[in-house]
């Protein structure tokens, strides 16, 4: 299923049109943090739609996403900073798969420096002592203990909910990671959007790109639920709501 990001890609110049109807943002920062595995050139793309939109989009410099080592960590700590004290605003985290768990933990520890959070595929309900992902054997390779260094520094789920708005994007026909184990749970500010896509792609493809960008055009303080075009509803199914026991269910 993971081939079809070749596709993916290839559909968001195609789809420039439908990108097109979002508008002008607000030219407020927004910071994107890739994958596992992957470096700021796969941001590019959404990075290059965002900006021609007038958003400041950055990469997070960091070089290729490895896992949480100090270096990483501190890293995305000054990155946060220096965006917030260079715009003079609060910034928006979109983190693609490992790169939303880094920025769900950003925006629990610093919420005051963050707007939003938009997860892209990110698994940020996995309990490492108990659940796998078909990356899960490299990661624990490339990163012994770094769990707890994470956890330590920047909160996780046990720290409860996000004190700012949160959109997960996932998709059932993710061939990496578990798609229950990308929801989060329905409420004031917190919305799940299901799209038909690879996890590969859920950085370019039409349908998040476009999400993505009207979770951006929301005025701060102005959050409302995500509805999609008129027209193009069958590209986002009914969204799923996590509760404890979807995944035992599933599973």
């Amino acid at each position: 299923m993971e081939s079809r990001a070749v596709f993916e890609l290839g559909a968001v110049a195609a789809a420039s049109p439908l990108l097109r109807m979002i508008g002008r943002g607000d030219a407020h920062p927004v910071l994107i943090l890739p994958g596992f595995l992957a470096d700021d050139p796969s941001t590019v793309p959404l990075r290059s739609v965002l900006r021609s939109q007038g958003y400041w989009a950055h990469g997070w410099q960091l070089g290729r996403n490895l896992g949480p080592s100090p270096r990483v960590i501190d890293g995305l700590v000054a990155r946060l900073t220096a965006l917030h004290e260079r715009h003079g605003a609060p910034v928006s985290l979109i983190g693609w798969s490992l790169g939303g768990i880094y920025a769900r933990r950003l925006a629990r520890r610093y919420p005051h420096m963050v707007r939003q959070v938009i997860t892209l595929g990110s698994p940020f309900r996995i309990d490492p002592n108990l659940d796998r992902s078909a990356v899960s054997k490299l990661y624990d390779r490339l990163n012994p203990n770094q769990t707890i260094a994470l956890d330590e520094a920047l909160p996780g789920m046990d720290a409860g909910p996000l004190a700012v708005p949160a959109t997960a994007i996932y998709t059932r026909t993710d061939g990496v990671v578990r798609w229950w184990q990308c929801l989060e749970s329905i409420g004031h500010e917190r919305e799940n959007i299901e799209v038909r896509a690879s996890h590969t792609g859920l950085g370019f493809h039409p349908a998040v790109v476009y999400a993505v960008s009207d979770r951006l055009s929301q005025p701060i303080d102005e959050w409302r639920p995500f509805r999609a075009p008129f027209g193009f509803g069958h590209q986002y199914p009914h969204p799923a709501d996590w509760t404890p026991s979807l995944s035992s269910s599933i599973a």
